[in-house]
């Protein structure tokens, strides 16, 4: 049971990382943790520090773990790294996707344009985040799905951070629907290179906004 709710507390931070529901440099402690979920500290503690062993969330006193800050140097090194493993996984991953794989990914696209019509960010990242693992997901290499999810766990809480309402661009889900659009017709290159697109543009964005913020004031 201790092992169940262990995994269970692991996997729902997990997923908030990923999503992007934790901010760069926002403190986790343990015992408030235990106190909203009801539990006690020791499953919060063993789940937190999974995280802080993968990357995803840094060690502190008093007990407590915070969500790495992000710098340009950091986020240039993560972005190399993703540009290489992610634009493989979509190669590998467009030959197998399945009927059920495509539906998934399209009513993903379909959520991102509703969320950017809407001026909706957490539906926004939502939908980005399960349309890029789920197709990741799909291409037959587990080695290479936990390489790519161990460093969106670290990029994921910078997410978050991108837009205001009124940054919520309809180019944002452009690259999506060419990646779609290649899926559908089984062309890897082409999808790879959408994907790749994607990365940049948003990897542009995020740079100006790190450049802004750590600007001398």
């Amino acid at each position: 049971m201790a092992d169940n709710l262990q995994e269970h507390l692991y996997q729902r931070i997990r997923e908030g990382l990923l999503a992007g529901r934790f901010q760069p440099g926002e403190r986790l402690k343990i015992r408030d943790l235990a106190a909203e979920w009801g539990t006690s500290p020791m499953p919060v503690r063993a789940a937190l520090q999974r995280l802080v062993a993968e990357g995803a969330l840094e060690g502190e006193p008093q007990r407590s773990v915070r969500v790495p800050p992000m710098t340009r140097e950091r986020y240039e090194h993560i972005f190399q790294v993703r540009m290489g493993l992610e634009g493989l996984a979509v190669e590998l991953a467009t030959p197998r996707l399945s009927a059920d794989d495509l539906a998934v990914l399209r009513d993903c696209v379909a959520r991102m344009d509703q969320a950017i019509e809407e001026r909706q960010i957490t539906a926004y990242l939502d939908a980005n985040s399960q349309f890029h693992l789920h197709l990741y997901s799909a291409c037959g290499n587990p080695v290479l799905v936990r390489s790519i999810e161990t460093l969106w766990l670290q990029i994921g809480p910078f997410f978050n951070r991108l837009f205001t309402g009124a940054d919520l661009s309809l180019r944002l889900n452009d690259f999506h629907e060419d990646a779609f659009a290649a899926f559908a017709n089984g062309d890897a290159k082409a999808a790879r290179l959408a994907i790749e697109q994607d990365l940049q543009y948003f990897a542009r964005f995020l740079l100006n906004l790190l450049d802004l913020e750590q600007r001398p004031r």
